[in-house]
């Protein structure tokens, strides 16, 4: 029983490290990043892709009002796995980083530094007390100086730069299928064409248009771009993940 007492004292005190240097409610804000939907991130040399499993939960939802896919800056998108509050308030002060940037130094924030401001803002709700920690994580995206790049944040503030990488559900087969897949000569539709096939990987092979987002940011042209519906069912056709009419009868009549 004493055991168990010192084991929810550690798991209460955000501030406390346990006996063997862990930080409970961080590894449990890691948990809730798990329950997420997934959202997966891939750099090309043309580009950077990010794309974003937003199945509703109900026909009755508007699947507008999913949001799994941010525009921070003109150049920089950002995808969120885990809560989707907790991600609406990183976020806001991920543009507000740009927006300060911009003011004070009169050009475009780098995807690094917004990144590390970022990661700085989490770090510090795992050492005060009376918070908790961001129970999300963040694929921020774009084009630096004609360099793509991206970079995954984590509960615990620590930022890392990937070639490609998914966060949220089903993390482990997701990561599997992506380095089983990547090339370092993808072109940017190549990319977006992989993250729709690993997306659809766990979901039977068939995606629906409206159950997924997807942006782009190119290098030729670094402007933060979400493809459209129809280019997204365009892009499932030609790899054959639309949902067949069978599918779509059996939801029709259930």
């Amino acid at each position: 029983m004493q055991g168990q007492a010192q084991q929810q004292a550690y798991d209460r005190g955000i501030t406390i490290f346990s006996p063997d240097g862990r930080l409970y409610q961080v590894e449990y804000a890691r948990e809730a990043v798990k329950r997420g939907t997934a959202s997966i991130g891939i750099r090309t040399p043309e580009g950077v892709v990010l794309a974003a499993d937003k199945r509703s939960r109900s026909p009755l939802m508007e699947p507008t009002s999913v949001e799994k896919i941010h525009k921070a800056d003109d150049h920089i998108g950002i995808a969120s796995a885990g809560h989707v509050a907790d991600a609406r308030q990183l976020i806001d002060f991920a543009r507000r980083q740009a927006q300060i940037n911009q003011l004070r130094y009169g050009e475009p924030i780098g995807i690094e530094t917004l990144t590390k401001e970022i990661t700085d803002h989490i770090q510090q709700y795992t050492q005060v007390g009376g918070a908790r920690p961001f129970g999300v994580a963040l694929l921020i995206a774009g084009v630096e100086n004609g360099t793509p790049r991206l970079y995954e944040t984590d509960p615990s503030g620590t930022p890392y730069e990937w070639k490609a990488v998914s966060i949220g559900a089903n993390r482990g087969d997701l990561q599997e299928y992506l380095e089983e897949s990547y090339a370092d000569d993808l072109s940017l539709d190549d990319g977006v064409e992989l993250a729709l096939k690993a997306i659809a990987s766990t979901n039977d092979d068939e995606l629906a248009p409206e159950g997924v987002d997807v942006a782009k940011v190119p290098v030729d042209e670094p402007m933060f771009e979400e493809l459209s519906n129809d280019h997204v069912e365009s892009h499932l056709a030609e790899l054959d993940l639309l949902p067949s009419e069978e599918d779509k009868g059996e939801d029709e009549s259930a």
